[in-house]
């Protein structure tokens, strides 16, 4: 039996002084149209997970990190979104330090960026990620969403 690929998301989840930065989706996207979600993307092929989340934090908010000062914070793993799709595994760090002030550069993928409190997320949060942002400050490091079958432990 070969192995199933996983599509590898990397999450940027930024704090300063109590507060959460996420960004409004733009109603348009495939995933998420509308919803509030931790600056994100998927890996590219040859690239690695630490190396994702420099370039979508450079090219969705203008913001400027160094891939030594990414932790890794929370690990979701989802499986895929329809019938023979392949599962996803998120993976969220924090940023020790960042230059930059968030702005929108990808206007058609995210409409505005907010900092939020931890313990009050938008009602339209994507799921996944107000179960990792949950669980960075209260829960184990890892979380499975979705499956169908019972795992001791899980979220939902």
């Amino acid at each position: 039996m070969s192995a199933a690929p996983a599509v590898v998301g990397g999450h940027l989840y930024l704090e300063r002084d109590g507060l959460a930065l996420l960004g409004r989706r733009h109603p348009d996207v495939v995933f998420g149209g509308g919803l509030w979600h931790t600056l994100a993307g998927h890996t590219e092929p040859g690239e690695s997970v630490r190396a994702c989340v420099v370039r979508e934090a450079r090219e969705e908010a203008g913001l400027v990190l160094d891939p030594a000062d990414l932790h890794l914070v929370h690990t979701v793993h989802m499986p895929g979104a329809g019938p023979g799709a392949a599962p996803r595994l998120q993976l969220f760090f924090t940023a020790a330090r960042w230059a930059g002030e968030p702005r929108v550069l990808e206007p058609e993928c995210c409409t505005g960026w907010e900092w939020w409190p931890r313990e009050a997320l938008p009602a339209g949060t994507v799921p996944y990620t107000r179960a990792a942002i949950d669980a960075i400050t209260h829960s184990p490091p890892y979380t499975e969403l979705g499956w169908d079958y019972p795992v001791p432990g899980r979220t939902a």
